[in-house]
């Protein structure tokens, strides 16, 4: 049976949607996960881009063994350089290099010659290669290329040591039918084409990301490319669980196999999905929540005779197997730890202890803690702190009335060390706490978008909030969570503003760092 490996770049082309930022500790979060979901490849970031994803490649390729993990670089040496030092510590050290093909990027955005492009994508692979024993090369807006060129550049850069190229239909215009057709063309015509690995990468603005990916398994590509929950720029990407679970229900069609895991699938997608910010449209395949709700009267009477009349993935084969006993205030610690190991999380004895402190005080407050309240919980603790001075939020209190001026009075520290109290109206609620805070960070915010939703079920359940913002021209996404949801506003406000104190404070010191080298 032939092998598909799935190339997952959440990390990296997840990250590029707008309004997801995640930290250093998030992503080593999420690429952990991933090494569990069985990702052969796990692209964890731009490394030439910023300081932040230098680190988190660095972190994650030293960390993670059981997949590759490789880094995005322009077909320059610079970035090659930089990927080099952020991989090589990595089990296998594997760069992902890309150039344009297509003729409108090279004429408008490249301002190359078809010929200027083939020199520069043969001296990147060839400089690469000579640090790098995995090489993969992508051919930018590749659909959209001249099938004649992109033979002409494939034979060009297999010769010059690429392992793997990639065919990406970069904005997602590609059909079915037309895409296939071009991996049969390209395994037909290009000189070395079975020595490489070839792979797909593709975009669903036409809504065909996944039907495209596989009909490029099914004319010879071994490699898939794509994100979790389908994340991704514009519409976003192949949605890689909905290609892992298709090739396993219809396996009796494509008799292929893959290293993914599964049962997996679910803590996965709930993870990224957290971890983002980005929630999950409950209609979406595989993961949705009513990816296993049946309604309609008919369906329902098929189920309960026999749930292979409406079902044909079982909640089970992802993950989302029936939610065990859920905790309360007299469950031990016993019990909480093997709810952490069940999870799959791995906590120390200091983060094991904070957890189960939380985890108390929240069981005074809610009469059940269920699993996803375990999931916040348990992965807070995973989550790294950060050395860089703060806001904290010390308490906060909202007056409103119908007939009253909303106001919104905070104490929080400030990154000085100071406790500050302050206070002002708004609108409504939210918008006299968002003026307040404002008033606490001393900077140009602007709010751009804002989100609340529940974690679980029932009137106590945890209240999520989701808050971007623009802060002193950089925008940034913050996380709160709370049993009050205007609590986690607050909360969600400041961590934006945190990250963003965070991100400058890690360039700062590395251009200190550059300058004592110097």
């Amino acid at each position: 049976m032939r092998q598909i490996d799935f190339f997952d770049t959440t990390l990296r082309d997840g990250e590029q949607s707008a309004g997801i930022n995640l930290n250093t500790a998030e992503k080593l979060k999420i690429a952990r996960q991933l090494e569990k979901f069985g990702a052969a490849v796990i692209e964890a970031g731009f490394p030439a881009s910023s300081p932040g994803d230098f680190e988190a490649v660095k972190l994650i390729a030293d960390t993670v063994k059981q997949s590759t993990v490789t880094g995005l670089a322009r077909a320059v040496k610079s970035d090659i350089d930089t990927c080099w030092e952020t991989l090589k510590g990595g089990e296998q050290p594997h760069i992902h290099v890309f150039l344009a093909t297509s003729p409108i990027h090279m004429e408008y955005k490249l301002k190359k010659t078809p010929e200027q492009v083939v020199e520069t994508a043969v001296n990147a692979v060839k400089y690469a290669r000579a640090k790098f024993p995995l090489v993969q090369w992508s051919a930018e807006d590749a659909f959209r290329s001249d099938p004649a060129f992109l033979v002409r550049i494939l034979n060009e850069v297999i010769a010059a040591g690429a392992t793997t190229v990639n065919i990406p239909d970069t904005v997602g215009y590609a059909s079915p039918q037309e895409y296939g057709a071009l991996f049969r063309f390209l395994k037909e015509n290009v000189r070395g084409i079975d020595r490489v690995k070839l792979s797909a990468h593709c975009h669903n603005d036409l809504g065909m990301a996944v039907a495209n990916s596989i009909a490029a398994i099914e004319n010879g590509a071994d490699q898939v490319e794509g994100t979790i929950n389908g994340i991704g720029e514009r519409a976003g990407n192949a949605a890689l669980e909905e290609i892992a679970v298709a090739l396993h229900i219809r396996k009796d069609l494509y008799q292929l196999g893959s290293r993914i895991q599964l049962g997996e699938i679910k803590r996965t997608s709930e993870l990224v999905s957290r971890l983002t910010g980005v929630a999950v449209q409950p209609n979406k395949a595989v993961v949705g929540k009513n990816a296993f709700a049946h309604e309609s009267g008919i369906h329902q009477d098929g189920m309960l005779k026999n749930p292979e009349t409406y079902e044909i993935i079982t909640p089970a084969l992802i993950g989302a197997t029936a939610e065990p006993l859920a905790l309360g205030k007299h469950s031990g610690r016993a019990a909480f730890k093997d709810r952490a190991v069940s999870l799959g999380f791995e906590l120390n004895e200091e983060q094991l202890n904070a957890a189960f402190r939380e985890f108390k005080d929240l069981a005074d407050k809610k009469k059940e803690i269920t699993e996803d309240d375990l999931f916040v919980i348990y992965t807070k603790q995973q989550l790294e702190e950060t050395e860089t001075p703060i806001y904290s939020l010390k308490n906060i209190q909202v007056q409103y009335g119908t007939n009253n001026v909303p106001t919104a009075t905070v104490s929080a520290v400030t990154p000085e060390g100071k406790e500050v109290n302050v206070a002002t109206t708004g609108a409504g609620s939210v918008e006299a706490i968002f003026n307040t805070l404002e008033l606490l960070v001393e900077g140009d915010v602007h709010i751009l978008d804002y989100q609340v939703s529940s974690i679980g079920k029932g009137r106590d359940a945890l209240g999520q909030a989701v808050v971007n913002l623009e802060f002193n021209g950089t925008q940034m996404t913050g996380r709160g969570i709370a049993q009050d949801v205007l609590e986690a506003t607050a909360i969600s406000y400041l961590n934006a503003i945190n990250r963003q104190l965070v991100r400058e404070d890690l360039e700062s010191r590395r251009q200190q760092a550059v300058l004592t080298v110097l």
